[in-house]
């Protein structure tokens, strides 16, 4: 089997780039792996790569679409891609990594192809902000023969910007967790960890706790977010301050026991493709409030395996509360069945098995 050489280019800080690194380390795959990170590099890439083979920029791009300050490196950049003469370039978040990657291949006259790995607000969000980050997007997608999407919903949307072959898996566990014995739930435990910032909603998991949690019910709220201090202040307004407990970001272990007692899970966006903590969470037996957007809907059916909210669940309050009453009964049935669904459909491993396949099956003249 050729030895593949391959270069990831996103966030070295993310969690998240370092998850697709330990998959694509695997030696069973038989690349050769670097990073190139726009800001530092967590430690656990340490045990994945060898420093020669990271290269961390220590800019600060903006997530919002700004590309000016991902771009000052390439003259840094540049040179080094070259020496490695990858045969991939695989870029993670498009409107700024992707751009990156995009440039640096051209003004390097590269042979490597390019590989464009969607995170969700980069095709569903950043693209209507800007006319210049909609070229640029397109241009990026257009440019590669390769994507990867986490829902058929972005995936079609990135197919309307330009894109061609396009992989579809979600973006999995890397490992499932152990069951989680029914005897182990608080029925009256809620849990909620997406950011604290305006596109997740954080002030609608307050007002759903409010309005039809039991009185006696609790709310764990953790990660942070510029909305953090607005969140404690409403939670005493609402009067569920007492109830509710703000923990921070909290490290895998610490969460994975707060899924575990947890019997409900609330993520509420108002953008989002398939969530990571949504997958979590299911996989832990908690039964899933999600809000009403495209992508959510490829996970849970309405009142079967969760609860879908519309954009105002006032409208229809006497529903919602019967359909949550229904859940609750079905409450150990569909922590199961979810689990299966995850063990079946979101692990990441095979899912990264079959992009690799893809990528030793593309021709050599695509790549180049």
């Amino acid at each position: 089997m050729q030895t593949l050489r391959h270069v990831l280019i996103g966030d070295g800080d993310s969690p998240h780039l370092l998850k697709w690194a330990r998959a694509l380390a695997e030696p069973r795959h038989g690349i050769e792996l670097w990073a190139v990170s726009s800001r530092g590099i967590l430690p656990g890439f340490d045990a994945v790569l060898p420093p020669t083979r990271r290269l961390a920029l220590a800019t600060r791009p903006d997530a919002a679409g700004g590309n000016a300050a991902v771009l000052a490196p390439l003259p840094r950049l540049v040179p080094w891609l070259r020496r490695i003469d990858a045969d991939w370039l695989h870029a993670h978040y498009l409107s700024s990594h992707g751009t990156l990657a995009w440039v640096a291949r051209r003004l390097g006259g590269m042979r490597a192809g390019l590989v464009a790995s969607a995170w969700g607000s980069d095709i569903l969000v950043t693209p209507e902000r800007s006319r210049a980050v909609r070229w640029l997007t397109r241009r990026v997608l257009k440019a590669a023969a390769l994507c990867t999407s986490d829902s058929q919903h972005m995936a079609g949307r990135m197919r309307a910007l330009g894109a061609g072959e396009v992989m579809v898996f979600p973006f999995g566990l890397e490992a499932l967790p152990p069951a989680v014995p029914a005897t182990s739930k608080d029925p009256g435990l809620w849990f909620a960890n997406r950011g604290l910032e305006p596109i997740y909603a954080p002030e609608r998991v307050l007002r759903f706790f409010a309005r039809f949690a039991g009185p006696e019910d609790e709310l764990v709220v953790a990660n942070d977010g510029s909305l953090r201090p607005a969140l404690q202040a409403e939670a005493t307004a609402l009067g569920i301050a007492a109830r509710t407990r703000f923990v921070g970001r909290l490290d895998a272990t610490t969460q994975a026991a707060h899924y575990a007692r947890a019997r409900w899970y609330l993520s509420l966006p108002t953008s989002d493709s398939v969530a990571v903590s949504v997958l979590e969470a299911m996989a832990h037996g908690c039964v899933p409030v999600l809000s009403d957007l495209p992508a959510n809907r490829e996970l849970v059916s309405d009142a079967a395996n969760g609860l879908i909210l519309g954009a105002d669940e006032r409208a229809d309050e006497r529903a919602v509360g019967e359909r949550l009453a229904a859940l609750a009964l079905q409450a150990d049935a569909i922590a199961a069945r979810n689990r299966r669904w995850i063990e079946e459909h979101a692990l990441f491993g095979p899912a990264v098995e079959r992009f690799v396949a893809r990528l030793r099956a593309l021709p050599s003249r695509v790549r180049r």
